[in-house]
């Protein structure tokens, strides 16, 4: 149940605290004293989308928070999935905070998570009603949905998903091989050349980088090979010159014969001697590389060449080496399918008819599900019709099958006769706003036994109704409020009247601004916003009597309902 709302700057209601008990809550005030505000600050916290405008003029910022206390299994589990703890209470704090650039804070139990975490979590807290939902009544593609919620069909559904997906991408590859014959040669024409130039290009990986290493080193040559010779000769020596490595063996020599006197130089010669070794060797190295081509200008060409063919590969098929082959292998792959046609034309048949035949069969079930299910729906729509005032309604659930589609092969179609003697029609054409209210009370009364939801919130769920019909609204949400919390919007004294809690909301202005306050009702409360719904301007004694007998008259309807 929700225990707790707290609204700050959400449009014209700068700060409110309503503390909702279980059972049937009511809200009432005048046209645009700000009800339907609470309902949208409900819905923020639960993370609809949301406008910036709900922002009150001048705050930088909105907040709403609501404390839930559930026991519901399905929401400990998927707090465990966002890693939020479970409080032992079973309490649930949800939190969001609009800010007027557009963002959100969002936090459940404290942590930190996004609107659609809290959406996820919303739909097993709270079920709102309003009046665009009376809209799903006349819309048929809404009608399979409420049938399934009652037959409990989310295995069955998930099952038939698998099944006529299956179906559907066996379907969609053999549409794709069945294109007619001048298409399949423009392409294998293109495919032709797409590989060959691959092909004969012989492209490895990493070549392009080696490539342009490469070309650097030669177009630098020229310094390269001076520098080389530089190096050369100051190892090797020149004419009449020695160099490094020729001075360090003739030092080593020397140690050698000074160690001869003194063995204190036998370390020192064997060092000098193994560095001269190791200088002659760096000598040779310069003198083999100033011979090969790795510093021949004239190899620029050739790799420039090959640069510019990969270059433009890289254009068409792809930026790295990498990409190009896995071109080059999609293409084969692609050129092969089209080849081999005709026989995969008769596997992927042979797929869709396979696939399609488990579908059906999945679908079967599901829709024998929904008739069992669609019996007891409309028997016990036409119990809860008769009780809101409606005797004479005759309420059905029209299947018309078709083609394998997302929702199986069944398009069921609410049809209602409102009075005797006429012939049932779909909704669209003949409920008025008053029994489509009704018609949505008595479905999700059929349909509270099965849902897991604590709350079940009505906004103006007395649209079109008066007088006998408004008083049988009343009775029947008072007894929904027996097995769930009711939090209601009405306009009428005779649905108020049954509340367990009454809150007033009412707008005033203060200091050339709009506020809206809540407060809660006593009794006398009560009495006297029960009189001003009834009498409008003027309160009169009569008028207060009359309320108080309205008080009287729904506790003892009250009472009945908790009797067995």
């Amino acid at each position: 149940m929700l225990s707790e709302l707290q609204i700050q700057n959400i449009a014209v209601i700068k700060e409110a605290v309503l503390n909702f008990t279980d059972g049937f809550n009511v809200m009432t005030g005048e046209t645009g004293a700000g009800k339907s505000i609470v309902i949208d600050s409900i819905n923020a916290v639960l993370g609809e989308r949301t406008s910036r405008e709900l922002i009150r003029t001048g705050c930088d910022s909105a907040f709403v928070s609501a404390l839930f206390f559930t026991k519901n299994t399905r929401i400990s589990s998927i707090l465990h999935d966002l890693d939020v703890p479970a409080e032992e209470d079973g309490s649930v704090l949800i939190q969001r905070r609009l800010f007027a650039d557009g963002r959100n804070s969002c936090k459940i139990n404290g942590v930190t998570v996004t609107v659609s975490a809290i959406r996820q979590l919303a739909k097993f807290l709270v079920s709102i009603h309003g009046q665009s939902d009376n809209q799903t009544l006349l819309s048929p593609e809404y009608h399979c949905g409420y049938i399934d919620s009652l037959a409990q069909n989310d295995a069955l559904r998930a099952q038939y998903k698998v099944a006529y997906d299956a179906y559907s991408d066996a379907k969609k590859r053999l549409a794709a091989l069945n294109t007619d014959e001048s298409e399949k040669q423009r392409r294998l024409d293109i495919l032709g050349y797409q590989i060959a130039e691959l092909e004969a290009a012989e492209i490895t990986e990493g070549e392009i980088e080696q490539l342009e290493e490469r070309l650097n080193i030669l177009r630098n040559a020229e310094h390269i090979s001076e520098l080389l010779q530089q190096a050369h000769a100051a190892l090797n020596g020149t004419e009449g010159e020695g160099g490094a490595a020729s001075l360090a063996f003739s030092a080593a020599d020397a140690l050698d014969r000074a160690a001869g006197f003194s063995a204190e130089f036998t370390e020192a010669a064997s060092g000098v001697r193994e560095a001269a070794y190791t200088l002659s060797a760096y000598a040779d190295t310069l003198r083999d590389a100033l011979f090969s081509d790795d510093f021949d200008p004239a190899a620029a060409d050739a790799i420039e060449d090959r640069l510019d063919t990969l270059y433009t590969l890289r254009r068409k098929y792809g930026e790295t080496e990498g990409e190009m082959l896995a071109f080059l292998d999609n293409a084969i792959h692609e050129r092969e399918q089209i080849e081999m046609s005709d026989e995969i034309r008769e596997e992927l048949t042979t797929l869709v008819a396979q696939t399609k035949a488990e579908a059906e069969e999945k679908a079967s079930a599901l829709s024998e599900s929904r008739k069992h299910a669609s019996d007891l729906f409309c028997k016990n729509v036409r119990e809860e019709l008769n009780f809101l005032d409606m005797p004479s309604v005759q309420f059905y659930v029209r299947n018309t099958p078709g083609e394998l589609t997302e929702n199986g092969t069944d398009n069921l179609e609410f049809i209602l006769s409102a009075n005797a003697g006429e012939a049932p029609k779909p909704l669209a054409k003949i409920a008025s706003g008053g029994e489509l209210s009704r018609i949505m009370l008595a479905i999700k009364s059929v349909l509270a036994e099965k849902d897991e939801v604590g709350t079940l919130i009505f906004d103006e769920v007395d649209t079109g109704v008066s007088g006998r019909a408004a008083q049988k609204i009343a009775i029947k949400l008072a007894a929904l409020s027996k097995s769930h919390q009711i939090l209601c919007v009405t306009h009428l004294a005779q649905l108020a009247a049954f509340a367990d809690t009454h809150f007033r909301i009412e707008k005033t202005e203060r200091d050339g601004q709009t506020f809206t306050d809540i407060t809660a009702l006593d009794h006398i409360g009560r009495k006297h916003e029960l009189a001003r719904i009834l009498g409008g301007l003027t309160v009169t004694e009569l008028q207060l009597k009359n309320a108080e007998e309205m008080l009287e008259n729904a506790e003892i309807q009250k009472n009945r309902l908790t009797k067995p």
